[in-house]
Order: C-alpha cells, then structure tokens, then sequence
C-alpha cells in the first residue's frame, strides 16, 4: 500500500544485482600498485586508494548523516518522538488552515517531518553492520508506519483536502505543482478508502493488511528452493545440483552453465508448480482486485495506473502489444543464430528452448567479439569510472562531484564515501554518500535510498537533497584498486542517473522531488545513463589502465559498444511478455483460468518459444509484489529514455545545451509535473523500435 504521507518508502530498488568479479578497493592514503596516484583527480584518487583508519577518541560523534539523535541505536527512540510530537502539531495546524496553499504546504511539511526520519530508518535497516542499529531502525520503520496508518485514516486531514479541492477559486490561485501536489495527497488517501462509509472502510483497511502479508508470504515462496527426490534424476545429473540426503536442492535455472542438460533439468524443477504458492498468488490478486473496486476502479491496473504516463492499462496494452508486434521479426532472427549456434554444439538436439537464450546470448557475443570481461576490468578503475562521470556531468550539467571529509558517527563504514554535489554558479546542489563495498551482512542487492528530499522553506532557502547508492563491489585488495567490469560500470551509471535525479530536481514540495515521481517516468534518467556508458565517445573519455595510464585500445572500445547491440530485441521482447502477464493478472477478474494456464497461452502467443508444460514461470516472478501493474515501467521508461538519447545526445553526448534543456525541463520537475505534458507516449513506440533495430 503506498502511504499517504510516506508516497513510497523512498528507494528505488533495482534487483538487478550483478555477479560479475573485480578487484579491490581504495580510499585515502596510498596503494601499492605501480600507478602514481598523483595523476588521479582527488575524486579519482578518493575511490582508487585505500581508505585510511582514522582514531576517533576525541572527536565529537556526529550522529548518523550528521542528526544528532542518532548517535547511538537509543537515539532512534528519541527521533521518533521528536516527529511525533512534531507531526501532532502540524496536524494540528493543517486542520486549522485557511488559505489553500497553506494547506499543501503543511501537508507536504507534515510527510517531510516523517519521511526524514522513516526514510533515513529505512536505509540503516538495510546498510548498517551494527545489528543493535539495524534493529533500532527496524523498529523504527515500524512505528513511524504505524503513525502514517494512524493519519491516513484521520478524517479531519482528509476534509481540510477535501475543501481545498473542491475550492475552485482556491485551486485557481495555486501554481501547477500546488495543484498536482493537492490532487496527489488526496488521490493517496483515497485509493485506501478514507472517504468510504465506515464498515467498507474497514473492509478496505483489512484488504490491505491482507495484502501486505500476501506479499510478504509469496515473496518467500519465490525465493524459496525447490528439493527435488534424487530418484526423479537421471544418474549424470543427480549430483550436478546441492543434495541434502535424498532430495537434490535446485536454487536457481542455471542459466550459465555450458550443459544443455543441466540448464534443462534446472530450469524444469526450479520452476515446477508449487500448488500452495500459486495459491497464494491467486489471493493476493483477488485481494487486489476486491480493493480497487471497493475505491472506485473497475480493476486493480486502474487503480494503480492512474496518474501515471502511461495513464490506463488499455494504454499500456496497446503499447506492449505494438511493441511485441514491432520486435518479433527481429527475435525471430535472434533465435533463429541462437538455434545455428546450438545446433553445432548439440547436433542431437538443436531445438532453442525456453532455457538457451541466456546462455546462448552470452556465448555468441564472447564468440563473436572476443569479449572477455575481466581484460576490460583493468581500464574500469572506480577511480577512473568517478572521474568519467564528473567529466561527464560538467559538461552537461555544470556541476562537479567533490569528496568531502566525514565526521565522526556520520558514516556507518569507514569505506562509505561523501560526496558533495557543486553547481557553478547555484553552489551545493546536494550530497551522495557512496556505500560501494561488500562486507558481511551486506545485501547484494543496488539500491538509491533518499534520505531527504528537496523542498523550499518558509525562509526562501532550499532544504539540500542527500541520497545514499548502495552497490555490491567487491571489497579492496592491497595491490590494486576496484576493477569493474562493463556490467558493473554500466551499473555504475544507471545508479548515477537516480543520483542526478534527486540532485537536480529542484521542486517546491519534497512530495514530488527527485524520483518521487510515477514509477514509468523513474526510471528515464538512469536507462538514459546506460546509453551514455554504452558510447564510445564517452567511454575513451575515462577508459584508461590503473598502471600505465594508457586509454582503453580503439578495437576493445568499439566492441564493446557493438556487444550491447546484439540480442536487443529477444531480450525486450520477453519483458514485454512479464509485462503483458502483469496486466492480464491485474485486469478483469475472475481471471477464469489459472494463473499458469494464462502464462502459458500469453507466452505461446507473445514470445517466439513455447511454454515448458509442468513448469509455472510466474510463481518465481517476485515483481508481482513490489510492481504489480506496473512492471512496464521498465519498457516504457526505455522508450523514453531512447527517444531522449537520439533527439538530445546522439549527435553530441557531452552537449551542455542539450544537458541544460533536459534539467530544466524534465528533471527539475522530479514528481511534480504530469508526466504525460513532458512526454507524447503515442511517439515512444517509434523510437524504441527504431533504436533496436537499427543497431
């Protein structure tokens, strides 16, 4: 359920955790390499040297991000106090409120006072290696959660909206954002029933706690391992897999492994049916279903869509079915040297199947462009990746990234980075703390956290945005310093492009600031951070080895950037069918069918490979949780993000005018402007399309 006064918990997760290997890390001090540090930047030299311990015994502690409160796990109790009795008053004053912009701005002072404190609990949940403040900020989430339940169902918040709204001279004398802002508060508030007799509200109220714990019961499920009796394998295969006495263990599809064999065996019991789990899937989506009828909306995909670029799900359709249309020619093509490339290496059974294409994709393009990753590693320093994008974001934006020294207690690891974002002219735009290093507990996971949004105060000054990037690299070695990968620098960049989103959003209200904006625009500026880390213009820009200095060759460059090209279209082509399956779970109920036996139709009529009989794909497709309905945000925000690239920076990735215009002009606005007034949707389709098969 998104909260109305919390609108998300403010991370943009994308599980889209790489595997790929590196080397080590660095800070400030010296390593040993042969390299001479001094020719790195001091932001190079920050990520491309080994951190230095420092003593801390008579320094001041800071508190966590600089609150003073959170020196210790305690200090999260003291917090949370502080914001109620903070939140009290504002309701307080709300309620009272007469004119209409004084009511969106207490409103949006009431979620900021909440959110500074729940969304910084929420990223110390998840990064802090001290158990006792991961459970303080646990219990933090919880509480404060609780008082959002609390307000959400406050009717006399909901009126004082209410009459706002219903105010035409009122709404009249209100900026756009101001109204947008007004509408989206009330729109949260009543997608949970507020204004529903009292009996229907608590059905309401009960449906989302079903929800929740739906959720939360399927999401296990799908992380759950199938064990497999060891009678059911063939004797070549029984040990190929973890065996636990008599079961074989089967935790993923293996999709890499070179046996076709294998990938088969894997690919049919990790997705075999689990009949409680589709059980589970079929309430959660009834209960879905019930709730947004019980709002208002003939479907749970109107609920959730509303608001949105995209706006309904007969718009989505009818893109994902155009799209599908447009790509298929290509993926037949895809499959079809996929199948030529099988066939000479499994001449007994040269049939593609559901479980090649991963494998077989990757085995092409090493075949084909002689690309191996870790002989790239070497020209990808994190140094080297942290100056390309300072490098880059100058010539766009006007601004630089400046390491900053931290205080004691304000980092929760000594290899967490702060930066500083400096504008030319507008001074500090911002701070980025880069928490980049595995350690233990650490999820594997990336994700950008807000841990406080931009908003103008009563004082005409700007409350300065501050993001946590959370990556997974592995940690330093005392020879060299963090090697990425191209998937991993990609990576890099697509994160960089969340950063850049809170940092240059510059929004009267922290409701709609930076990323808080629908979920199919989120994603624009980190896809559109992918084209730039696929360019090779900008790439030779920073590409250069940590020992010698010299640029990465011309011929490795290139293909690189050619490898990115092959494969598009099959590869969208299956996301346009997740998403299809999305809408269809989400649309007009009762389904009639099982929802295996509707992945099944869909995926015989949408992908270009037939469905593995006794297998239930959707029962592992945990975004069913966290994007139900929406799960084409990624497609559609890769629309956008391509249109961009090739109107704006193709000719010129490093145009400051074109940087300028796309700041302005979508990227001020975060959440705050219609989506729908800064993209035409009809013109994506053309150039998604045109973009892949053109490459």
């Amino acid at each position: 359920m998104r909260n109305v006064l919390i609108p998300c918990n403010r991370l943009v997760r994308l599980l889209r955790a790489r595997t790929e290997s590196s080397g080590g890390l660095s800070s400030v001090g010296r390593g040993v390499w042969s390299r001479d540090v001094a020719t790195w930047s001091p932001l190079g030299t920050a990520f491309n040297t080994k951190t230095a311990k420092r003593l801390n015994l008579f320094r001041e502690n800071v508190g966590l991000f600089e609150v003073p409160e959170l020196t210790s796990p305690a200090g999260f109790q003291r917090a949370e106090a502080k914001v109620a009795a903070e939140a009290a008053e504002l309701v307080k004053a709300t309620i009272a409120a007469e004119t209409g912009i004084q009511v969106v701005q207490l409103f949006d002072k009431l979620s900021d006072t909440l959110c500074r404190v729940a969304d910084l609990a929420d990223c110390i949940r998840v990064v802090h290696p001290n158990a006792k403040f991961a459970h303080a900020a646990q219990q933090t989430c919880f509480n404060i959660g609780a008082l959002v339940e609390q307000l959400n169902t406050n009717i006399g918040l909901y009126d004082a909206l209410k009459r706002l709204l219903h105010n035409d001279a009122a709404m009249a004398s209100m900026d756009e954002e101001s109204r947008r802002v007004a509408e989206l508060f009330m729109f949260d508030f009543e997608i949970s029933g507020i204004h529903l007799p009292d009996l229907e509200r608590e059905l309401a109220v009960r449906l989302n706690e079903d929800i929740l714990t739906l959720g939360s019961d399927f999401s296990k499920g799908v992380n759950t391992p199938n064990a497999i009796p060891k009678s059911v394998l063939p004797e070549h295969l029984k040990y190929c897999f973890s065996v636990d006495g008599d079961k074989v263990i089967v935790q993923s599809m293996h999709s890499d492994s070179g046996s076709d064999a294998i990938r088969e065996a894997a690919y049919k019991l990790y997705l075999h049916p689990n009949p409680q789990q589709e059980r589970v899937l079929e309430a959660l989506l009834t209960a879905r279903h019930k709730l947004a009828q019980l709002v208002g909306y003939p479907t749970f995909a109107h609920r959730t869509l509303k608001g949105t670029m995209a706006r309904d799900p007969e718009t989505v359709m009818s893109f994902l079915k155009a799209t599908g249309e447009g790509l298929i020619h290509r993926t037949m093509e895809e499959f079809s040297l996929m199948r030529d490339y099988k066939a000479k290496h499994n001449p007994s059974n040269p049939n593609l199947q559901p479980w090649d294409p991963p494998y077989y994709s990757a085995f092409i393009k090493a075949d084909r462009f002689k690309i191996d990753p870790t002989e790239y590693a070497p020209y990808f320093s994190l140094g080297a990746c942290m100056e390309g994008l300072n490098h880059l974001f100058s010539q766009l934006y006007r601004i630089s990234l400046q390491p900053q020294e931290t205080h004691n207690g304000e980092i929760w690891d000594s290899d967490v980075k702060k930066l500083a974002v400096m504008h030319e002219t507008e001074g500090i735009l911002g701070y980025i703390y880069c928490d980049f290093f595995q350690r233990p507990g650490k999820p594997h996971h990336d994700c950008h956290f807000t841990i406080r949004g931009g908003r103008q105060l009563d004082n005409g000054d700007y409350q300065i945005p501050v993001v946590v990037l959370m990556l997974h690299y592995p940690p330093p070695s005392m020879t060299k310093p963090t090697l990425l990968t191209p998937g991993m620098m990609e990576n890099l960049f697509h994160e960089m492009g969340h950063a850049m989103h809170s940092m240059l959003a510059r929004t009267r209200y922290q409701h709609v600031t930076g990323t808080r904006c629908s979920t199919d625009f989120a994603e624009v500026p980190s896809v559109l951070m992918e084209y730039f880390a696929s360019d090779y213009r900008v790439l030779s820009q920073f590409a250069r080895h940590y020992q010698t200095d010299e640029t990465l060759p011309e011929d490795m460059l290139k293909k690189l950037c050619e490898s990115k090209k092959l494969f598009q279209a099959s590869e969208l082509q299956q996301q346009v069918l997740y998403a299809i399956v999305d809408q269809v779970y989400h649309g007009k109920h009762p389904l009639g069918k099982s929802t295996t036996d509707i992945f099944a139709e869909l995926q015989n009529k949408y992908y270009g490979l037939p469905h593995v009989p006794g297998t239930a794909w959707q029962l592992r497709f945990n975004h069913l949780v966290g994007y139900g309905a929406k799960y084409y945000s990624y497609i559609m925000s890769r629309a956008v993000a391509s249109r961009l690239w090739h109107q704006c920076f193709k000719d010129d990735p490093f145009s400051g005018t074109m940087g300028e215009r796309y700041r302005r002009e979508m990227l001020a606005h975060g959440g705050g402007k219609d989506p729908k007034l800064m993209v035409e949707s009809k013109k994506l389709l053309s150039f998604i399309l045109c973009a892949i098969l053109a490459g």
